[in-house]
């Protein structure tokens, strides 16, 4: 694949041929990118982090040649999963010097995101943050396993261990998120009313309409990462959230907008994105609130973002 861009492309006008064609190797390499970045964002949670692995991702496949390779997208899951592997590694070494809570990069997605119904779920907030719970080999596993449907010998190659062992990862990570997940898949309708009725409820200041939509034991977690103002622990209990609640009321409501998948609030301040707010709800009511106000984590959320499995 010589002759190619060293930058990893993400349209056809990079690493073209003389013939205004991309290359045999580009044109693979952009057949799979939306599942590549899928793949490296949902093992990272980061987003800048994920566009940086693709980029690792290309130059190890620009060195590589494409004439040898029988199964083009296997092989570069493999390449994308290995450095993420690593990535991810990195990024907890920087997590624990976080100030404060640390959420995953909320990203605008695109519609067909919430239209594949299991693939909204594994890139929801809720979702990523309980992902976060497992080992780094256990959430490339179940990443691979339960989003991608990859089998155990592909996910053997891309994690470098023995089938058998990757078939007690997949089972050990699945039990784990299982115990962890939101009980139930909420439709987008049914999230979409919930955050219009805690938007009503917060803009009034209507105490019981919080309490009717808020479980008892509802966390908000907020991260400004030492940037944003943001409380520096998790927020537990109807009774301090509705406290934290109250002293936001005078702002600006929220728009509604499409985000990993799901509907989620998003506040403006002076033209520029100020919060996203996210949500996970159980049982008819919001458990979880998740404020990402870093604004180095906003990026994303002037554009929108595909997703692919």
């Amino acid at each position: 694949m010589t002759g190619t861009s060293q930058t990893a492309p993400d349209d056809p006008g990079r690493g073209t041929s003389r013939r205004g064609r991309p290359d045999p190797g580009t044109e693979a390499f952009l057949a799979h990118r939306n599942l590549l970045f899928t793949v490296a964002y949902e093992i990272l949670g980061s987003a800048a982090d994920a566009e940086d692995v693709l980029q690792e991702t290309w130059l190890r496949w620009s060195g590589v040649g494409i004439e040898t390779v029988e199964n083009q997208r296997a092989y570069l899951v493999r390449i994308t999963t290995r450095l993420a592997l690593t990535r991810l590694r990195t990024l907890g070494r920087r997590k624990e010097s976080y100030v404060g809570p640390w959420l995953p990069e909320p990203l605008l997605t695109t519609p067909d995101v919430a239209e594949d119904v299991e693939l909204a779920d594994s890139v929801s907030i809720a979702m990523l943050l309980v992902m976060e719970t497992l080992t780094p080999i256990e959430r490339a596993v179940f990443v691979l396993r339960e989003v991608f449907d990859l089998d155990y010998d592909e996910i053997a190659d891309a994690v470098d261990k023995k089938p058998p062992a990757v078939r007690q990862i997949a089972h050990r990570a699945k039990a784990h998120v299982a115990a962890r997940r939101p009980r139930t898949v909420v439709s987008a309708a049914d999230t979409r009313q919930a955050l219009e009725a805690f938007q009503r409820a917060v803009g009034t200041g209507d105490l019981q309409g919080l309490l009717d939509i808020l479980a008892p034991d509802v966390v908000l977690l907020g991260d400004g990462g030492g940037i944003a103002p943001a409380a520096i622990a998790p927020v537990v209990g109807v009774d301090d959230v509705m406290s934290v609640l109250s002293r936001i009321a005078t702002r600006a409501p929220g728009q509604l907008a499409q985000v990993n998948g799901h509907p989620a609030l998003v506040f403006r301040l002076d033209g520029g994105i100020d919060t996203v707010m996210a949500v996970r709800i159980d049982d008819g009511r919001i458990s979880g609130l998740y404020a990402v106000r870093n604004p180095e984590k906003l990026s994303r959320m002037e554009e929108e973002t595909a997703l692919h499995r």
